[in-house]
């Protein structure tokens, strides 16, 4: 799941207002190192805490379909996780840097969600919505600073980029076959030769009526004339 995340930050962060631009999107640790070997304008986003959100934890069971809408197998829900990425802007210029950074604001402020059809492999597969949120109040226990200093780096301009993504829970369970009739009533009276049997309540009304009748004249062969 979290390279799909990765191949989706990708995409996004190399169109909208950057379409055409040729700038690298890169996914590597922004370390002295990689900043020294660096010679293109570059968007850097790295993946620096994983944490699930556990608001969005459920129990039970899920149905999983097929074509046919029928359920073929049960599955737990996914557990839902955030992925903070840190966003930087790498050039020559800080005044580039900025700019850079300000087309990746027009780019992803748009795109508080991403729906199931744009989402690859098994992510798309779980058929839901992929959330993003872009510099808002960091709530991960690590300062930026504190990711910096981890680096080895100069504080530097960056945004706090936090994708929430269904991970699929395993394993799933296969279900039975579709119920197609209704729970059957045998009832008998006391002549055993002829026994009277209620099946299938949910049948249509006329179906019904026409088993109502037969089991009437059932009933009428073991009386008398009177009715007795």
């Amino acid at each position: 799941m979290i390279h799909e995340v990765d191949e989706v930050l990708k995409e996004l962060l190399g169109g909208g207002a950057l379409t055409g631009s040729g700038i690298d999107v890169a996914l590597d640790a922004p370390t002295r190192d990689w900043a020294a070997r660096r010679n293109a304008p570059t968007i850097n986003a790295y993946l620096y805490d994983i944490r699930e959100d556990v608001n969005r934890r459920q129990r039970g069971h899920m149905p999983v379909r097929d074509e046919r809408d029928v359920i073929v197998k049960r599955r737990q829900p996914p557990r839902w996780f955030r992925l903070s990425y840190l966003v930087t802007a790498w050039t020559k210029q800080p005044q580039d840097e900025h700019r850079l950074l300000s087309a990746v604001l027009a780019t992803l402020i748009p795109r508080e969600l991403i729906a199931p059809g744009e989402l690859p492999g098994s992510l798309g597969a779980l058929g839901l919505t992929v959330g993003i949120s872009v510099a808002g109040i960091q709530t991960e226990a690590r300062s930026l600073a504190e990711i910096w200093s981890a680096l080895g780096g100069e504080l530097k301009p960056s945004l706090d980029l936090v994708v929430t993504a269904p991970f699929p829970a395993y394993p799933e369970y296969d279900a039975g076959p579709p119920v197609t009739e209704g729970a059957a009533v045998r009832v008998r009276t006391m002549d055993e030769e002829h026994p009277v049997t209620e099946e299938r309540a949910h049948r249509p009304a006329h179906v019904a009526a026409a088993r109502d009748a037969r089991t009437t004249a059932r009933l009428g062969k073991g009386r008398g004339t009177d009715g007795t």
